[in-house]
């Protein structure tokens, strides 16, 4: 098997061959997990388990598309460093028309050239998992207060000294400061 052979079978499956098919609506599924990822130099995910309905609308002159996905994908969190899986869901609508050139500028439309007869979603998909992920990835256990980590523990401690501290300045007034505040309470 050459390695042009290995790269196309990688993503056959998110290959479709629209030219066959009959106008109207189709359904298609797919169980994404890491080796997808792979594919995109993608190692963000310790493991991912997403699932990606796709509805297909093939139309006499365009195709629209519109990708659905929920899932879960297994990252650290940025506070503990703790891994968990953190739910994702997300949604995305693309139309597909036919002109003279390629042209995928637009992230809502994609030109293809006429004469084309396959469609590989692949790309969009990966784009609308990896954006679905929000920037900061908490633990759901540390906002419910349940996970007990070394790291939390010395957050807390280092807080709860910062909280000390700050009532502590508040103590050690300027006494000039005093007296200029009974100035004013004494009206």
């Amino acid at each position: 098997m050459d390695q042009i052979d290995v790269e196309m079978s990688k993503t056959k499956e998110f290959l479709i061959p629209f030219v066959g098919l009959k106008l109207g609506k189709h359904h298609f599924e797919y169980q994404i997990n890491n080796t997808f990822f792979k594919d995109f130099d993608y190692e963000e995910f310790q493991s991912s388990n997403i699932k990606v309905n796709l509805v297909f609308e093939k139309k006499s002159t365009m195709l629209e598309l519109e990708f659905k996905h929920k899932g879960t994908v297994n990252v650290p969190c940025d506070l503990t460093g703790e891994d968990f899986d953190l739910p994702i869901k997300g949604k995305m609508k693309l139309i597909v028309r036919f002109g003279d050139e390629f042209n995928n500028d637009n992230e809502e439309l994609l030109i293809l050239p006429h004469g084309e007869h396959e469609l590989d979603v692949s790309q969009y998909i990966y784009e609308m998992i990896a954006l679905s992920v929000p920037q900061k990835r908490i633990h759901p256990g540390v906002k419910d207060g349940t996970l007990q980590t070394e790291a939390l523990t010395k957050l807390n401690e280092l807080s709860v000294k910062e909280q000390k501290e700050e009532s502590n300045k508040e103590e050690d007034i300027d006494p000039r400061w005093e007296k200029l505040k009974k100035l004013l309470t004494d009206k």
